[in-house]
């Protein structure tokens, strides 16, 4: 058996061409352009953006609520003892402010919600925050008016409202912050109407809408209280519900009169309305004032 002899010249050839093939293996390569359709490009809507941001925004706040007090301290973000609650909890608060003013800025009041026919009406369960109010407060409801631009404080019973509106039928689906959902039903006024009729003081920007006969878990009285802006208060889809089935609305459902804003979820749709109060600046709301989101819309 023979061996060739290699020499150093086609050693030095043959250890550069392995390189080279190494250098090609590891080395970046161009990053190939990927070529999207226009009518794909269209269906990416501003809701999409808002979805995937919110994903974002949800891992951020997740991943950085494990961080070490130290590196939040050298991020300029530790709160300190001034924090309401734990310091893991502060940036999840600055995602949900970024979530809801996103939120605010694709409101459209053509963006419609879904409508149903009678036949794909479902139960609807009696879900109201705490103990259901006794029915004797119906006799001497009225609704207070207050925040008017006529500077007047006006007070209205049911009957005054049904004459004064004209009533719309509107079966759409009522979405629980718990994670149900029903198909209902509803009568009433719409809420841009009744602004017409009894316009807000200049410059308003919210409604703060309230019941003053809600209840807590214990049928101790615990006023309940939403915030509403008024491009909320103004959608088209938003009533005054008088009337649920074809039937004025019972106790359980807020009687006589409750908000319906389809485009928000059923914590802001506030049963028993006792009193709106129109402001320029956001008024307070019950569950914002306990870590719930303020904009709850869907």
């Amino acid at each position: 058996m023979s061996f060739k002899r290699i020499g150093p010249e086609e050693k030095s050839s043959k250890r550069s061409s392995l390189l080279k093939k190494f250098q090609g293996v590891l080395s970046e390569r161009p990053i190939e352009p990927i070529e999207v359709e226009p009518s794909n490009l269209r269906r990416w809507t501003r809701r999409d953006l808002l979805l995937s941001g919110a994903g974002a925004l949800a891992t951020l706040a997740v991943g950085g609520s494990q961080l070490p007090r130290n590196v939040w301290q050298q991020l300029g973000l530790d709160q300190g003892s001034g924090t309401t609650g734990p310091e893991n909890r502060w940036l999840l608060n600055q995602a949900q402010r970024v979530d809801d003013a996103v939120a605010t800025a694709l409101y459209s009041p053509h963006h419609l919600v879904p409508t149903y026919s009678k036949s794909q009406v479902t139960p609807l369960k009696n879900n109201y925050n705490g103990a259901t109010p006794d029915p004797g407060y119906i006799p001497g409801w009225r609704l207070t008016l207050d925040g008017l631009s006529s500077g007047l404080t006006v007070s209205l019973d049911i009957e005054t409202l049904l004459a004064r509106h004209e009533i719309h039928d509107q079966i759409t689906r009522l979405v629980c912050v718990e994670g149900w959902s029903a198909i209902a039903w509803w009568s009433g006024l719409r809420f841009d109407n009744l602004l017409h009729a009894y316009p807000p003081v200049s410059q308003a920007k919210w409604a703060l809408l309230e019941s003053s006969v809600n209840l807590d878990a214990n049928g101790n009285p615990d006023p309940y209280f939403v915030s509403i802006d008024l491009l909320t208060a103004q959608h088209p889809q938003t009533l005054l519900a008088t009337h649920l089935n074809g039937k004025p609305l019972p106790v359980e459902h807020g009687a006589p009169l409750r908000l319906l804003a389809p485009v928000k979820l059923g914590l802001k749709n506030v049963k028993a309305i006792t009193r709106i109060t129109y402001t320029k600046d956001e008024p307070p709301d019950y569950w914002a004032k306990r870590g719930y989101s303020r904009y709850d819309g869907i």
